[in-house]
């Protein structure tokens, strides 16, 4: 599902937004959200501020026509990869992990001392999310998350990547100005408010640990899972309650 849209990603969508994301130039200009520790560092592997040409969509689609045709590629097995971080592996996975940590004081002792084992407890290590580590916010500090030369992500715990966040625009902005980006996303922070910018790399991947929201106190860990966001877990957003409480609560 596509959490920006509210709507599912579909097979040829998906190939689409592959695309674009490693094929598209981001344009200059404001962030909005739809959907430091900078150096260097080489990937052999890997959306909204981006100016796609109209054709790109047209381009994947004939594209993959002909390697259905050639017999290239299977249909079936496309739909299996579309599924699998459609609906088993996504967003999901990270809130399952964050609201386990708000419930569980052992659990989030473990998490922030090795993010990588304590994921693994739930079964939501994978490629692209072997080696991980988690950093929590709190009143006094917020944690965002950027890839500054690339675009890794943790896709066991966050599915697919969101276009922006691979913008060239974010990139460079997140190190720069943190404040700004994040005022753009809508999330304007104290001053005495500490942010802290983590650069993922091929070697390591960041995962927000969200401050738990006040008055969710009486909310079971399944009803948690479900008020924690992908953006969150990047750090461009809060948890809120449903009813619109603010973070505070048992962090």
């Amino acid at each position: 599902m596509d959490e920006s849209e509210g709507r599912p990603v579909g097979r040829r969508g998906f190939i689409r937004d592959a695309a674009v994301g490693a094929a598209a130039f981001a344009a200059p200009g404001k962030l909005m959200a739809d959907e430091t520790e900078t150096h260097s560092h080489s990937h052999d592997h890997d959306h909204d501020h981006q100016d796609v040409p109209p054709d790109i969509a047209l381009r994947v689609r004939a594209l993959e026509s002909v390697l259905v045709e050639k017999g290239m590629v299977d249909s079936a097995a496309l739909d299996e990869i579309v599924d699998t971080y459609e609906n088993r592996i996504g967003p999901r996975n990270g809130a399952e992990v964050v609201a386990r940590a708000w419930v569980d004081s052992a659990y989030r002792e473990r998490l922030l001392a090795d993010g990588t084992a304590a994921i693994g407890e739930l079964g939501h290590l994978g490629g692209q999310g072997e080696h991980m580590k988690v950093v929590a916010n709190t009143p006094e500090v917020h944690n965002l998350v950027v890839c500054t030369l690339c675009s890794c992500y943790p896709w066991p715990t966050l599915g697919l990547p969101p276009v922006w966040y691979k913008s060239a625009p974010f990139r460079a902005r997140a190190v720069i100005e943190p404040r700004e980006v994040l005022s753009e996303f809508g999330l304007d922070l104290p001053e005495d408010v500490e942010v802290r910018v983590w650069d993922s790399t091929a070697e390591i991947r960041y995962l927000v640990l969200p401050e738990r929201p006040a008055g969710t106190e009486g909310m079971t860990e399944e009803e948690l899972v479900e008020i924690v966001t992908r953006d969150s877990m990047i750090g461009v957003a809060r948890v809120e309650t449903p009813s619109g409480g603010e973070p505070g609560g048992d962090a």
